[in-house]
């Protein structure tokens, strides 16, 4: 990236081909090292950070030879925060599928997928330490801190092109989830399509919530297991809203065991599932083929939280 300096504490900085297809958020979380992820989302949504003169949202895609202003916030030193031996081999271990374009981790519930408002190190940083000799490694999606499952980190420009033109057809790349929900779903509650609006916190939290005017959301659900107050589900979302599945459980009536920002945290007492993590898995992904390349297929198995989670499903009476 050359950077070129208009004002004295302003930044413009030009993006070259190793930021091409990014979103706007992820750019800056890279660049602005140091800076809340909260801050970050203030300043876009100010207007404070530009492109080519323009306002732009969190999730717009940063195109070759863009200027990007960043405002004048004082940054931490340039010295990276530094993973601990243990968090890289937790990442190391997690990788469920590597070839020269795309690895696929098994995030574990509870990592972030990047680090920002307090947290130095997420997946994206421990990968680039673990992998220092890689010269390009960019998250293609992300995936709840409290989420566990399939994550895909490009290693190509060219090929995160490609992922993302796919994730805007879900009908092509398909993302499975498992979650444990209380309650019996009916099993013929196959889907739900239930508009969801995004809103930022003044914390610069994100929630989604249902509203008529909100954007077309659409999840498709599966029952495998069930007792008589709990039930395993499979989710595939067809839209890929933020915290879509999550929203569509407890606006159905049956939120995610150990969700709480949307759950029912009453009823994980009452369940004997208080202080779990949040049951919700992404267990499969399927990348079609992509010009020469192959179509992939990737599982994730599921942690021993989550196989216990199951366990007292089965013996939920």
């Amino acid at each position: 990236m050359n950077e070129t300096n208009t004002e004295p504490r302003v930044k413009i900085v030009s993006i070259d081909e190793s930021s091409e297809g990014q979103r706007v958020d992820n750019f800056l979380l890279k660049t602005m090292k140091g800076v809340p992820k909260s801050r970050i989302y203030r300043c876009i949504r100010k207007g404070e950070v530009r492109v080519n003169g323009k306002r732009v949202k969190a999730d717009s895609r940063l195109t070759l030879e863009d200027q990007v202003r960043i405002p004048p916030i004082r940054m931490s030193s340039d010295v990276p925060a530094v993973a601990s031996q243990g968090v890289l081999q937790r990442l190391s271990d997690a990788i469920l599928f590597e070839n020269e374009r795309l690895i696929v981790l098994n995030k574990p519930s509870g990592i972030a997928v990047h680090g920002g408002s307090g947290i130095s190190i997420g997946v994206i940083e421990g990968m680039r330490q673990l992998r220092p000799t890689e010269r390009f490694l960019e998250l293609v999606h992300r995936l709840d801190r409290d989420t566990s499952g399939c994550l895909m980190i490009s290693k190509k420009s060219s090929y995160l092109k490609g992922l993302q033109k796919l994730l805007h057809n879900k009908d092509e790349l398909e993302k499975h989830y498992l979650c444990v929900v209380h309650g019996r779903w009916p099993a013929r509650k196959q889907h739900v399509n239930l508009p969801l609006s995004k809103n930022v916190l003044a914390s610069g939290e994100r929630i989604s919530r249902v509203q008529a005017d909100g954007k077309a959301s659409l999840t498709e659900f599966e029952v495998l297991e069930q007792s008589q107050h709990l039930s395993l589900v499979a989710a595939r979302p067809i839209t890929g809203r933020t915290h879509q599945i999550r929203v569509h459980c407890t606006a159905t009536g049956y939120p995610i065991v150990g969700d709480t920002k949307y759950g029912d945290e009453d009823a994980d007492r009452q369940r004997g599932m208080g202080g779990r993590r949040l049951m919700l898995h992404a267990s499969r992904l399927v990348i079609p083929a992509i010009d020469k390349f192959d179509r992939v297929v990737v599982e994730a198995p599921l942690d021993k939280q989550f196989k216990e989670a199951i366990k007292l499903l089965n013996t939920d009476s």
